[in-house]
């Protein structure tokens, strides 16, 4: 009479497990993409500034407005985060790079501004909350995301 209950006893730990195991993956694997196309945004919207708003090894102008879009979708400050838990800019870093030699700096738009080929380099290291609101030391959803500065 009882053995039902027993192996219900028994299976449930483990049906259990397995349920909120597939729920924290997919949870895992939508921020991972929202954090993804964030970092891409961010990037292309950088690639877009003008070439003296990004200048060589150095900080953009737009530098807040960047790392705002990343994180919550606009370039005015404040704004809804994109992730509840993504309260921080500082996981965020703009990183921009010229190329002085490269075949691309030897012609087109590149020849008339100093530095060559401009490229930014958006990346995000966003430490990842689970759906229990633990935060687990190490656990970061890294994206990264590049473009070349077109200085539209």
């Amino acid at each position: 009479r009882g053995a039902a209950a027993a192996e219900m006893a028994i299976v449930l730990p483990l049906l259990v497990t397995l349920l909120f195991g597939s729920f924290e993956v997919g949870k895992y694997f939508l921020d991972a993409h929202r954090v993804q196309q964030a970092v891409r945004d961010g990037a292309r919207f950088a690639g877009r500034q003008g070439f003296v708003d990004m200048p060589c090894g150095g900080t953009a102008t737009a530098d807040p407005q960047i790392k705002n879009l990343v994180r919550t979708g606009t370039t005015a400050s404040g704004g809804t985060p994109r992730l509840t838990y993504w309260t921080n800019p500082a996981t965020i870093t703009v990183t921009i790079t010229c190329d002085s030699t490269g075949t691309y700096s030897a012609a087109g738009i590149y020849t008339i501004v100093g530095g060559g080929a401009r490229r930014v380099t958006v990346n995000a290291a966003v430490p990842y909350d689970s759906l229990l609101g633990m935060r687990l030391t190490g656990a970061n959803i890294n994206a990264r995301s590049e473009s070349a500065v077109m200085g539209i």
